[in-house]
């Protein structure tokens, strides 16, 4: 069996307030199925609608269907890494609508600073299945089981920051400048990281820009 993730970055944002505190949101289109998508795969709308049913009892329904931010490298649920809880997944026609609270874990912040900050989000959704040639398409097959849905960054504002960073680029916000040690700092942390790690070192560089960029506002 193989991992298998897909990235949708059709995503509305939500916010309320709920006795005087604020709550976060998503919702949108988290999968699709019979309608090939950027990875060249299919989902049958049978296997996906049966998967969706299973994953609804037995981690919606009762408050267990959490997910992470980032690309996790496997089909395990990292708590430390809990970004999010789904509280709603229903389908409609060949798409699977779903909604998520944003919670206040150390990821759920930097999911937070992200949003107030205008960064664009997506949600990737994570299983185990295996995968079946057919007319030059990739078709999941019946035993396809979801893991999770993470959150993903739009990548266009981490690397624009990392990549600024990497070239000695200055920072500035409205009241000063991000100093070099915080530069220096970001650098070696992405410079360290390997292939695997360098998608969640980007994010934290960025989000920790970011909640400097907030406290000097």
């Amino acid at each position: 069996m193989l991992l298998i993730t897909e990235h949708t970055e059709d995503i509305n944002l939500i916010t309320e307030e709920v006795d005087g505190e604020r709550q976060y949101h998503i919702d949108g289109i988290f999968m699709q199925a019979e309608q090939k998508n950027r990875n060249g795969r299919v989902y049958p709308k049978k296997t996906l609608m049966n998967e969706v049913a299973r994953y609804n009892k037995e981690y919606v329904m009762p408050s267990r269907a959490m997910g992470e931010l980032g690309h996790p490298e496997g089909p395990q649920l990292n708590l430390e890494r809990v970004s999010h809880l789904i509280k709603e997944l229903r389908v409609d026609g060949n798409d699977v609508y779903g909604k998520a609270k944003i919670l206040d874990t150390p990821y759920g912040k930097i999911v937070k600073d992200l949003i107030k900050e205008g960064v664009k989000i997506g949600v990737s959704s994570r299983g185990m299945g295996s995968l079946k040639q057919k007319n030059g398409i990739n078709e999941v097959q019946e035993d396809f089981s979801l893991a999770a849905v993470d959150i993903v960054a739009d990548p266009s504002a981490p690397d624009a920051y990392v990549q600024g960073i990497m070239e000695g680029k200055e920072w500035v916000w409205e009241n000063g400048i991000l100093t070099s040690r915080t530069i220096e700092s970001h650098a070696k942390h992405i410079s360290r990281a390997s292939k695997t790690e360098l998608e969640e070192a980007k994010l934290l560089v960025f989000a920790d820009f970011l909640s400097k960029f907030i406290k000097d506002k």
